[in-house]
């Protein structure tokens, strides 16, 4: 049976570029300065070749709250367009540090819905793995 091609241009191009997603088993917290910003047991590890371990939280689980979208947008040939959001709290802030693919290519399509947070863009903002 035929292989069937990748759909982004990133896979396309350079197939052995690694990006893999994959189920976090317990819970997982996003706090920034001490105001939890996520809690969840549904939370998606991904590994990139290059490119720091992230995680992917539902939307669901978000406190959408602290969320203010950002202008920025950037384009990754692997996942599609990630759109950013800035994080606002009473004693904290940091911009431009979650995104999201909500149209990711078929790839990624487990991550449509989902949003990732930045750990490097505040100091306050901590990514805890729970029991």
């Amino acid at each position: 049976m035929p292989e069937t091609p990748a759909k982004s241009p990133g896979h396309r191009e350079h197939p052995e570029h690694r990006v893999v997603e994959s189920r976090v088993a317990g819970r997982m917290t996003v706090e920034l300065g001490g105001t939890c910003l996520a809690d969840s047991r549904d939370v998606v590890r991904l590994e990139e070749d290059g490119h720091p371990a992230r995680f992917y939280f539902p939307r669901d689980d978000v406190q959408m709250q602290f969320l203010k979208p950002s202008s920025t947008t950037t384009t990754c040939p692997f996942k599609g367009r990630a759109s950013y959001f800035s994080l606002r709290t009473e004693g904290a802030k940091a911009d431009d540090a979650v995104w999201s693919y909500e149209e990711p290519y078929a790839e990624h399509v487990g991550l449509t819905g989902r949003l990732a947070f930045d750990e490097s863009t505040s100091e306050a903002l901590l990514i805890r793995s729970l029991p």
